[in-house]
């Protein structure tokens, strides 16, 4: 499934320039006053523990292992800073909110510094809400969006694990959602259905990444 439709060829040729370039992993931070001070644009990935957060940024920039990836809830555990060689751009994986599978006392750490990041950046420039296609939006992405809302940080959700669902119930979650999104001030109207699998959305989702450091 894809909307590609959405996007003109020069769109999507100016995400593949953006993603062939070299990418590294710059450093991992678990407290604000660690945060990078030089003022580069940030774009975060958000979402819940196991979302796909890791797999879906390695999958984008066609770099395998960039960032750690784990089927245990909870392994993310400090905002962790990528860019590409040549653009004054940082991407930042996450930790997950909600369940995982750490000490209550470390998710509840991380779950402040996400928050704290999230409500107060002024680099920050967009966030990819990531959203498990299967679960559709919970209790704990509606907390972060009106969070969002309120601090008027522009958020895109992105579904994710297209491909562990058929095409129709793809195509109507990513309807609902966007009806839901459609009374959230912050939110862009334009969801993107994704699968790091199978490759779907990813050369829309590297579009809109290199609209964002051209614009």
């Amino acid at each position: 499934m894809t909307d590609v439709a959405l996007f003109t060829p020069e769109d999507i040729a100016a995400g593949e320039r953006l993603v062939s370039r070299p990418w590294r992993f710059v450093k991992g931070v678990v407290a604000l006053d660690g945060l990078p001070d030089d003022g580069w644009l940030e774009v975060a990935f958000a979402g819940r523990s196991n979302v796909g957060k890791s797999s879906l940024i390695n999958a984008m920039v066609r770099k395998s292992g960039l960032a750690r990836t784990s089927n245990t809830p909870g392994r993310t555990q400090e905002l962790n800073f990528f860019v590409p060689d040549e653009d004054p751009l940082y991407l930042i994986d996450m930790p997950g909110y909600g369940f995982a599978k750490a000490p209550k006392d470390k998710v509840e750490t991380w779950t402040a510094l996400v928050r704290s990041y999230l409500s107060g950046r002024s680099t920050l420039r967009r966030v990819f809400l990531l959203i498990d296609s299967r679960h559709g939006i919970k209790p704990p992405d509606r907390e972060i969006m009106e969070m969002l809302d309120t601090t008027a940080v522009p958020y895109q959700v992105v579904l994710t694990k297209g491909d562990k669902i058929n095409v129709p119930a793809l195509a109507a979650i990513k309807a609902a959602t966007e009806k839901e999104l459609s009374s959230h001030p912050a939110a862009f109207p334009i969801v993107l259905a994704t699968s790091s699998e199978k490759g779907w959305g990813l050369p829309e989702l590297r579009a809109t990444l290199a609209a964002i450091l051209r614009d």
